[in-house]
């Protein structure tokens, strides 16, 4: 870099400029603008004092981005005509380019000039509209304005690669883009100058060391203990670099805060508004531990009908401002997010592949106002809120004719400013343990972005199911187990004239059987015949299956049988009506019944068994004597269980599908809209 030295043009002390490329140098002794033209310096006027910010960032420091190294070299605070600064820095980097650095509440957003292809590509400042899109910039996306309004030239230290102008006026627009995309449109030139880029964090800037250390220099003075100008009670400020708005706690009064100087502008009223969580109260979220700064009231109106919630201002000087919110109950942390990482459609908007659908849209109004704020905040300040839901998480848009709550902290005459914050949603018992309080109001209803609380129920019963389709699967290929099979030849003898209900067994063991009932060979004077089979051995723990086979033809025969544990006497019964019939009606065959029929037994006892069979038959209209085979198997898979199995596992899931419904029901209740995104 070349190094060019000469007095100041307004006190004669020595000034450097140590970029080629650099337009003017703020002398350190006068704060006078010395600018170096083809013939002399100029001095183009002084500048305030730059305002300590409590930034990480200095002159001199230097990092490397995407593999080009860099030097801070200077910085501008500019502001709005209403009050309010942000930091400006300006980076030279060693292939001779420079970069704008804007810096705030803890946010950075690197951008470089971009040379447009045609002047009327850049639109003008009155046909912006904050919230529209802006497809003539040069973007994989197109960027979407997020601010417009003006700049004043505050302060300014070190050099700086433009003409800079002590106290002038100039117009601006701030658009963001996808995945972190940045861009400035600055109307001050007569040719505006478009500027594109990204925010981007300290570590990809590569100077988190030096900026880490600085954070760690004696920055003693962590809050400004001031009077306030009204009653002359003390008051701290616990965020006195951002501080726009602040309430006395003594009095009440709302005061201006300009450069840490205090400045009456009214009364408040005392309202009785619950503030559950005091100013000063510290907590964590995500790491990061956050103070209570400011406390507010606000309210929406449908049908002449208010309905209140309250907000709590965090700060975190490494990170900036959160907030959480309490609405009936129910409470939200909240974080901005760029308006260029959501895609919005007319009832929908898209962020990060998640769709949230819109839940309300209204007139949100400040009603009432305790601590201090990083804005110049009014009771009766009114912006347009767009909520949009995805349970547990609240995406909402504030559109603001003035000041919002986006990069700048002050609001000018023509500001327009458009914001996107992500809420997520925090059980109760949550936030008690986080602040150290007791007793916060439970909720009574359902809120927008509250979850389902039962919604794990689902994932343990898809594991059971699964689980339960493996084992059934498993069972299915799994072949029966035959314990006992015969062939019998039953000898068409009249029918007997009564069923002897106490038998002996071939071991000697007498048994009493239940008396029967009547079957249809009994009433109809049929043949009948007992058998008793060779004993055989069951396992237990094992259902079973029984199965009958005969060659009936037209004809039937019933089965009426007894499993008889030879050690315990234990009697199971069972029937097996074997029958088939065929025929022609009307020149149409048809038939009914088959020649095997089966029943199914539950476990019984292990142990050996014998089997009583009672065979009874309609008369035979064939010379052979009907035949009967007898099998009994175990470990049989039956798709009648699996499917009372599924049935019972889905009873739980069920119940709480109707409870799901009518949560959901309830949480959309307190909408304009309904679940679809239209009008109820």
């Amino acid at each position: 870099m070349a190094t060019l030295q000469a007095g100041c043009p307004a006190c004669g002390a020595q000034v450097t400029f140590r970029s080629g490329s650099s337009v003017v140098v703020v002398c350190e002794y006068c704060n006078s603008v010395v600018a170096r033209t083809d013939r002399a310096l100029e001095d183009l006027g002084k500048v305030s004092d730059v305002v300590d910010s409590g930034s990480p960032l200095d002159i001199g420091m230097r990092g490397v981005y995407e593999g080009m190294a860099f030097e801070l070299t200077g910085r501008a605070q500019l502001g709005h005509a209403a009050g309010g600064v942000w930091d400006e820095w300006y980076a030279a980097f060693a292939d001779g380019r420079w970069g704008w650095l804007a810096e705030a509440q803890g946010r950075f957003y690197l951008t470089f000039r971009t040379e447009m292809p045609g002047q009327s590509l850049v639109p003008p400042y009155e046909s912006l509209e904050v919230g529209t899109s802006v497809p003539s910039i040069p973007a994989p996306m197109p960027f979407v304005v997020t601010e417009k309004g003006e700049a004043l030239m505050v302060a300014a230290e070190g050099e700086i690669p433009y003409r800079l102008i002590p106290n002038e006026i100039y117009r601006y627009a701030d658009l963001a883009g996808l995945n972190r995309a940045f861009a400035t449109i600055d109307y001050g030139e007569q040719m505006p100058l478009v500027f594109t880029g990204r925010e981007v964090g300290l570590t990809e800037l590569g100077i988190v060391d030096m900026a880490h250390r600085r954070e760690r220099a004696p920055r003693v003075v962590s809050a400004a203990q001031l009077s306030c100008p009204n009653c002359g009670g003390p008051l701290e400020l616990r965020a006195p670099d951002h501080t726009e708005r602040v309430t006395c706690p003594n009095c009440g009064s709302l005061l201006d805060v300009n450069r840490g100087q205090l400045r009456f502008l009214k009364a408040l009223e005392p309202v009785g508004y619950p503030q559950d969580i005091k100013l000063g109260a510290e907590g964590e979220f995500d790491g990061q531990r956050y103070t209570v700064i400011g406390f507010m009231t606000r309210s929406v109106e449908f049908e002449g009908v208010k309905y209140f919630w309250q907000e709590y201002l965090l700060y975190q000087p490494a990170v900036g401002f959160r907030w959480l919110v309490q609405s009936d109950g129910h409470w939200s942390f909240v974080e901005p997010v760029s308006p260029g990482d959501v895609q919005a459609s007319e009832k929908t908007v898209s962020y990060k592949g998640k769709t949230f659908r819109i839940f309300q849209d209204a007139a949100a109004r400040v009603e009432y106002v305790a601590g201090e704020f990083y804005w110049k905040v009014e009771v009766g300040e009114t912006v347009r809120a767009v909520d949009y839901v995805s349970p547990p998480q609240m995406l909402s848009m504030e559109v603001s004719g003035v000041v919002g709550r986006g990069k700048r902290q002050g609001a000018g005459q023509e500001s327009q400013e458009v914001n996107w914050s992500l809420g997520t949603y925090l059980p109760v018992k949550e936030v008690e343990r986080t602040f150290q309080v007791k007793n916060l109001p439970r909720p009574t209803n359902v809120a927008p972005n509250q979850p389902f609380p039962h919604r794990g129920v689902y994932k343990y019963w898809a594991l059971f199911m699964l689980a339960a389709v493996v084992i059934g699967g498993l069972l299915s290929i799994q072949r029966p187990t035959k314990v006992f099979e015969q062939t019998f030849t039953v000898q068409t003898a009249p029918a007997a004239s009564a069923t002897p209900n106490v038998i002996t067994l071939p071991g000697g063991r007498t048994v009493t059987l239940p008396v029967p009932a009547a079957t249809p060979a009994a009433a109809a004077g049929e043949g009948s015949q007992v058998i008793f089979t060779e004993p055989f051995e069951i396992k237990g723990n094992r259902n079973l299956r029984v199965t009958a086979r005969a060659n009936v033809d037209n004809n039937w025969i019933f089965v009426e049988g007894d499993l008889i544990n030879e050690a315990t006497g234990l009697v199971q019964a069972f029937d097996l009506p074997v029958e088939y019939y065929h025929g022609t009606d009307g020149g149409e065959s048809w038939s009914e019944g088959g020649g095997e029929e089966d029943v199914y037994i539950s476990a019984l006892p292990g142990g050996t068994y014998t089997m009583r069979l009672e065979v009874q038959w309609e008369k035979w209209n064939q010379a052979a004597p009907p035949m009967v085979i007898v099998r009994v198997e175990q470990n049989v898979a039956r798709g009648v269980n699996f499917l009372l199995l599924l049935c019972a596992l889905s009873l739980v899931p069920l119940y709480v599908l109707i409870k799901k419904i009518s949560f959901e029901s309830r949480r959309w209740a307190d909408s304009e809209f309904n679940a679809a995104g239209t009008k109820s």
